[in-house]
């Protein structure tokens, strides 16, 4: 049985994937499974993976219903006691594994542990993720203030995350959600448990794909009910302003599309104060929010980067 079994959930990558599954072939630790979670790819995403010979790839097939439902199927093929998550097109760095095991030994009682990222924006530009001062980038060990720590860039990323089986076995994905499973997810297991975070970067986050496949709108996106952590937000002010964060979002992104009602709605239960540049943009008309989006998506693939919810 191994330590480690890592879920990549995969459909239509194949121009990606195989990078992400070198990274893995790569890494220093080696005590490890790979399970392919197969959501009904009609590209050669499966051929690619079928060309790596080797034996702790094991492939699953299931037809296409989502990223939730994909990994929560690998889960089930797993047999490690710790699970890792990496996308199918995210990169880990040779001793990423390496190092969470580390963190999983010495902090044995967490709920999750994270590695540092950076984030590639667009083809010629990565940047290093900072968080609050309260988390140095220097510090390892259990995070004091998760959702504090998160109010910049989130801690919980997907492909730097794993979480013990144990864990899995009381939460999983969220399949009725088609957007932000993975937030709902780390919500939960953070709102219970402690997290730890490694002070080595050893993930890279494909921000520039996944901004440019991201073709869904919000309007026809099922969103996880914020209702759920009421009660835990009335006792933790870091939730309450985490959790804005992703309402005052999801309202901008309704704006954009015309969405007045629904974007209000999200908006009448913030209660964490709107930076004045947010507000000033809640208060535009969302042909005007279409074009300055696409002028913030141009500049992100000339390495621009930057956020208007701070």
């Amino acid at each position: 049985m191994p330590k480690i079994s890592i879920v990549i959930p995969l459909y239509n990558k194949g121009s990606i994937v195989r990078k992400t599954l070198e990274s893995v072939i790569n890494q220093t630790f080696s005590d490890f499974e790979i399970i392919i979670a197969n959501d009904g790819s009609t590209d050669d995403s499966v051929a690619i993976v079928e060309s790596f010979k080797d034996k702790r790839i094991l492939l699953f097939h299931q037809e296409n219903k989502g990223a939730a439902a994909a990994r929560n199927f690998g889960i089930e093929k797993a047999s490690g006691e710790l699970i890792a998550f990496l996308d199918a097109d995210d990169i880990w760095k040779n001793n990423h594994l390496e190092e969470i095991f580390q963190l999983y030994n010495d902090f044995p009682c967490c709920g999750m542990y994270c590695s540092r990222y950076a984030m590639k924006i667009s083809n010629n530009k990565i940047i290093p993720i900072d968080y609050l001062p309260e988390l140095k980038n220097d510090f390892r060990g259990v995070i004091p203030d998760y959702f504090r720590a998160s109010l910049h860039y989130r801690v919980g990323l997907t492909s730097a995350v794993s979480i013990p089986k144990s864990i899995l076995e009381k939460y999983n994905f969220n399949t009725e959600v088609s957007s932000g499973q993975d937030t709902e997810l780390f919500t939960k297991i953070a709102i219970h448990f402690p997290v730890a975070i490694t002070d080595k970067v050893t993930m890279q986050y494909d921000f520039s794909t996944n901004n440019h496949l991201s073709k869904t709108p919000i309007t026809k996106k099922k969103l996880f009910d914020f209702s759920q952590f009421a009660k835990f937000e009335s006792k933790n002010p870091s939730l309450k302003s985490f959790l804005d964060l992703y309402r005052i979002e999801y309202a901008l992104n309704f704006r954009v599309l015309g969405a007045i009602k629904k974007s209000n709605a999200y908006l009448k239960d913030v209660t964490t104060e709107i930076p004045f540049k947010t507000r000033l943009l809640l208060k535009l008309p969302p042909f005007i929010l279409r074009s300055l989006l696409k002028l913030k998506h141009w500049l992100r693939s000339k390495g621009i980067d930057f956020t208007v919810y701070h």
